[in-house]
Formats: C-alpha cells, sequence, structure tokens
C-alpha cells in the first residue's frame, strides 16, 4: 500500500457516546472509520483487503489514537490552522 496519510478528530459525542473519528487519505482514495468500535464505515478507492487492513489499524492502534485525540483541540485548529 502506498503512503496513506492519516486525520484524527478530537473526542465527539455522537449519539451520547463519545467516539473518534479517523481519515485515512491516499490520493483520491478515502475512508473513513470510527473509534471505539474499530471499524471502516466510509471508503472510497480502497480495496476490501485494504479496508480490513484500516480497521486491523484502528483496533491494534486504538490506545494512541485515543490520546492524540484528546489533544486535538477543534477550535484552535479552526482559528490558528494548528
Amino acid at each position: 500500500m502506498e503512503k496513506v496519510t492519516l486525520l484524527i478528530s478530537g473526542m465527539l459525542g455522537i449519539d451520547g457516546r463519545k467516539m473518534i473519528r479517523v481519515s485515512f487519505l491516499r490520493g483520491e482514495d478515502r475512508a473513513e472509520g470510527l473509534l471505539p468500535e474499530g471499524r471502516v464505515t466510509l471508503s472510497k478507492g480502497f480495496s476490501e483487503e485494504e479496508v480490513h487492513k484500516l480497521e486491523i489499524y484502528l483496533r491494534t492502534h486504538r490506545k494512541e489514537i485515543t490520546e492524540q485525540a484528546k489533544g486535538v483541540n477543534p477550535i484552535r485548529n479552526w482559528l490558528f490552522g494548528k
């Protein structure tokens, strides 16, 4: 698989639960997943095998992704681009 960029949201409240949205970008290809479920909910351009690998990645790295998400400040990022 060629280089994939990973984007992690802050902690989101969805249906009364805390969730993290994770986006995988590769050129025009895009996949989006949710934690804590560790499943890909949207995929365009990734094969079924690649989606399976992305889900394994989400589950395997759940703890690290969660820690990164806790540090995301969406208002600061929106205002200052950081």
